[in-house]
């Protein structure tokens, strides 16, 4: 069944790698982006989605032979949005894809490349909001405690997964860390999230002995191959050690999104635990897990590093849908109840 979205989306990809550009539309991009990355701070992965989206774009204009910004008007891109939509792109991608032009069109705007600020004509689709999948506390804990530990990277594939659900890091935020961002006396991790906005978040008990004993035990085996590939110059003091990645690939290189991904869907198939579960499970567990045990909606908001309350608001929807599953199997008047002494009396 996942081969349909798979296929899509990779052959999507390749057709991004066919995507030309006129001369002038690949240096404004260039400025742009820029000026995404210092004045506004996004994210390597953010800059990389936009730049993607906007060169999509690009070879539409240079088809249509449009290299005058200010014909860019609602004539244009509206067209442009039908053929998306007829590629059958989801409602969040062509989301993404307005976002990035709006962005755009108010850069040229400010820039004054463009006469006038059009950016109000351009409306994002409707998205549905869909719940985040999460995994109820018993098959969070099969999931965190799977990795084999006798295995050569099983204490590090640990700490690895006992870290996310302790701090509800995002992927990149965990491939991003160094060894001095966690501090096991004091039981802190700092992270740097998006928009380049730094936050701390405490690590419990049982994250610590797990990152404890893969920095004592797994790391410096890795490392020391690290060293041998060439990978970080020689010698290493104290200061330069600190600076290295926390968690290690194979070859002593800073670990991937992709491989994190590869290790969380490995662990879960081989306990078992149906659906697409990924480090972003993890992250949807330890934020609904908090709020089930009645932490503040603000504190969530903190630890996930959220710009808005509104993005951490639907995880309330997770929690209000499980209040009602509960009702309705405990409550004398429950719809399971009611159902099932219906049931019994057509049986009766």
């Amino acid at each position: 069944m996942d081969a349909g979205p798979k296929t899509a989306r990779s052959s999507r990809q390749k057709a991004g790698s066919r995507w030309k550009c006129t001369p002038a539309f690949e240096a404004a991009l260039q400025a742009f982006r820029i000026y995404q990355s210092v004045e506004l701070g996004l994210s390597p992965n953010t800059l990389l989605a936009y730049r993607r989206d906007l060169r999509r774009l690009g070879d539409y204009l240079r088809r249509k032979g449009i290299d005058d910004w200010d014909a860019i008007t609602p004539e244009v891109w509206q067209p442009y949005l039908l053929e998306l939509l007829e590629e059958r792109y989801r409602e969040t991608t062509l989301a993404r894809h307005v976002v990035a032009i709006r962005m755009w069109l108010r850069w040229l705007h400010t820039t004054k490349q463009i006469s006038t600020d059009r950016t109000a004509l351009l409306e994002s689709p409707k998205c549905w909001q869909r719940l985040p999948k999460t995994l109820n506390l018993d098959r969070t804990v099969e999931l965190v405690e799977s990795p084999d530990l006798t295995q050569h990277l099983g204490l590090r594939d640990r700490a690895i997964l006992e870290l996310f659900y302790a701090c509800g890091l995002r992927v990149s935020e965990l491939c991003g860390l160094d060894d001095r961002d966690v501090d096991l006396k004091v039981g802190y991790v700092r992270c740097m999230g998006k928009g380049r906005r730094e936050r701390v978040v405490p690590i419990g008990r049982a994250a610590r002995d797990a990152v404890e004993v893969y920095r004592e035990q797994s790391r410096p085996l890795l490392l020391e191959r690290g060293l041998e590939r060439g990978r970080y110059k020689t010698p290493l003091g104290r200061s330069a050690a600190a600076g290295l990645p926390l968690f290690l690939s194979r070859t002593g290189g800073r670990m991937e999104r992709t491989a994190v991904w590869r290790l969380v869907r490995r662990e879960a198939v081989r306990r078992g635990i149906p659906g697409q579960v990924s480090p972003h499970t993890l992250r949807h567990s330890f934020a609904t897990h908090l709020l089930e045990g009645g932490a503040d909606l603000r504190v969530v908001q903190e630890l996930l590093g959220h710009a808005s309350v509104s993005t951490t608001e639907i995880y309330t929807h997770v929690q209000t849908r499980r209040l009602k599953e509960v009702h309705a199997r405990c409550h004398p008047h429950g719809a399971d109840r009611v159902a099932e002494r219906k049931s019994r009396a057509l049986r009766g």
